[in-house]
């Protein structure tokens, strides 16, 4: 039953009857067939067929929803039990925004000393996308911000407050200057990330707010894209100060706070609010909540939204 309803997942996910069976390392007719069981014991058709694969009928979202809980429930039932005799094993995957990036190692490496035999990965993700990878099951936990998206029902625990630096060549049009307003910044050529990328919406509203309109001559979902043109000393960018920091001085590089307003937004760790949590995810939480301490953040997840 269980692999049945993991195939329901796949296809949610691929959204391709050939891909989702790849995904599952079976074959095509083992699925369709699987799927097929499924229907047959809801006595309800759950995916709409044509010579490919066309969505789910409203029973079949309906199915997926419980899917997405039982399966979860599977794994978390499967990896205590084996915790239980050999301490915590298996695989963590955390996506996170690019800006946040540079935090994700002050999680994973008390992370790592504690459970030694858990392997990490980390993804690279929108802030939109992070929730949609959390409630497919192909994340375990996020780092995003809480205060500019919906967050639907998850643990959050804030950890930090991202601010912004305008990161330029020195000896430029603001040499001697101790700041920069968003407004300076709208007359400037800018590199920066992505439209689909929370940060550049940011950045953009800010700057029209102030009365400018973005000039992004460089586009790139990629932060270390951004950081190596801006070294060229040819590209100007708005960074978060966390990355700004983490690279440390940079020669012939200026980093400048930008005031008008001093803008700032939420970020920290989601995670599913399910009972009973993974022990990965309730041992990842546990970290995320002592990094906030030392970092001044809250110490308690606010509320489920």
């Amino acid at each position: 039953m269980i692999d049945k309803l993991d195939f329901l997942l796949a296809l949610s996910r691929e959204q391709h009857f050939g891909h989702a069976a790849e995904a599952c390392g079976v074959t095509q007719q083992t699925l369709s067939a699987g799927v097929k069981q499924l229907e047959n014991r809801f006595g309800v058709q759950l995916v709409q067929r044509g010579s490919r694969f066309q969505g789910f009928t409203p029973e079949g979202e309906r199915v997926l929803e419980w899917a997405r809980r039982i399966v979860a429930d599977a794994r978390a039932m499967h990896e205590e039990v084996t915790g239980l005799r050999r301490g915590l094993t298996g695989h963590l995957r955390i996506a996170a925004i690019p800006t946040a990036l540079p935090m994700v190692v002050r999680l994973t490496t008390p992370y790592r000393e504690r459970h030694p035999d858990v392997r990490l990965a980390v993804e690279s993700a929108a802030s939109t996308d992070i929730f949609s990878l959390i409630e497919n099951l192909e994340a375990d936990a996020g780092l995003t911000y809480l205060d500019n998206e919906p967050l639907g029902r998850v643990i959050t625990v804030p950890l930090y407050r991202e601010r912004y630096r305008f990161v330029t060549a020195a000896g430029g049009p603001f040499e001697g200057r101790d700041a920069v307003t968003w407004s300076e910044i709208g007359r400037v050529p800018l590199c920066l990330l992505t439209p689909n990328m929370q940060n550049r919406r940011i950045i953009d509203q800010q700057i029209r707010a102030a009365g400018g309109e973005p000039a992004a001559t460089l586009e790139s979902n990629s932060m270390i894209v951004l950081m190596t043109h801006v070294r060229t000393l040819r590209w100007s960018s708005v960074m978060p100060e966390i990355l700004v920091d983490a690279l440390g001085p940079m020669e012939g590089l200026r980093a400048l706070p930008i005031t008008g307003p001093d803008l700032e937004h939420a970020i920290g760790l989601v995670a599913p609010r399910r009972e009973p949590s993974t022990p990965m995810v309730t041992a990842l939480v546990a970290t995320a909540r002592a990094l906030a301490r030392t970092l001044g953040g809250a110490e308690a997840d606010p509320p489920a939204r």
